[in-house]
């Protein structure tokens, strides 16, 4: 029979195998996450070591350069070909005027699809899904018909913007997220009178800050890094974003730069830190919005 000082010894034990379990899963899953955030960091840092090289050397070993083939010429070297700060300027005004855009249309598209009452509302809501299926590739030559030729917007700002003016995911996200607001809120309001501009300028706006950074997040790396429908619509150097700038120079003056590698990856830096940055300053902000509260139905 067993006693119970033998039976609080065995729980004892049972304890620390569980324990020791514990804490070796732990170790396990922190070497595991590690090793992805080393794998999803390293092409970054060999980016940077590249723009920094003197000598060009793309083995893995280059990814630990010596001091003595450090330099910052690849970044004036790549400014002497293109205007970085102009392109830089373009990339901000394309992608300030999308975000714009789709924050004012995104809001208000979202707050009628979640709690205004009329006709065909399923359908259109539909019809948006339906959008978000659709290649953009498929839509680009009617689209450059339309903005370059009938309305004359090519090389303007206004041409490259309109096409992403509105995004239906901003949209998507918006509807969800005025569906989980009380509806209390919005019926006290039309009782005392207010119109619906002004419930949604009074109650909606200032509810729907977590979801307006969520927007501006997902949506904002899209328009800093498009190349297809800028490079189609501007032929004008001064109107190009960055992306557009870097692709013009590999095609026609990498080959005689002295270091086209460096040079290369010195404008693909300077096109990833505003990217890096805005994710950077708004991190906590990004992960306590809670991205999955703006997307439940």
């Amino acid at each position: 029979m067993t006693s119970p000082t033998q039976v609080e010894e065995l729980r004892e034990t049972s304890r620390g195998s569980k324990r020791k379990a514990g804490r070796g899963s732990r170790i396990l899953t922190t070497v595991v996450l590690l090793i992805g955030a080393l794998a999803f960091l390293f092409p970054f840092y060999y980016m940077v070591v590249g723009s920094l090289q003197k000598e060009p050397d793309t083995t893995l070993a280059g990814a630990f350069p010596s001091l003595s083939n450090i330099t910052g010429h690849n970044f004036a070297q790549i400014n002497g070909s293109i205007d970085l700060w102009r392109s830089l300027l373009n990339s901000g005004i394309f992608t300030g005027g999308v975000l714009l855009c789709t924050m004012v249309f995104g809001v208000l598209a979202g707050y009628a699809l979640a709690l205004l009452h009329f006709r065909g509302k399923g359908t259109v809501f539909g019809a948006m899904l339906l959008m978000q299926v659709v290649p953009f590739q498929l839509l680009m030559i009617p689209l450059y018909v339309l903005i370059a030729r009938t309305y004359g917007l090519a090389d303007n700002y206004l041409g490259m913007i309109l096409p992403y003016a509105i995004n239906s995911t901003a949209v998507f996200i918006f509807r969800q997220y005025f569906l989980q607001l009380p509806g209390e809120l919005f019926d006290a309001a039309r009782i005392d009178g207010a119109n619906e501009l002004r419930v949604l300028r009074s109650i909606a706006l200032p509810l729907v800050r977590p979801a307006l950074l969520t927007a501006v997040l997902l949506t904002f790396i899209g328009p800093w890094n498009e190349f297809l429908w800028p490079f189609l619509i501007t032929k004008d150097q001064s109107k190009q974003p960055l992306a557009v700038s870097l692709a013009n120079y590999i095609s026609t003056v990498a080959a005689s730069a002295s270091n086209p590698f460096g040079a290369i990856l010195a404008g693909a830096v300077v096109l990833a830190v505003p990217a890096v940055g805005l994710f950077v300053l708004f991190q906590r902000k990004f992960i306590s919005t809670d991205l999955g509260s703006g997307v439940k139905g």
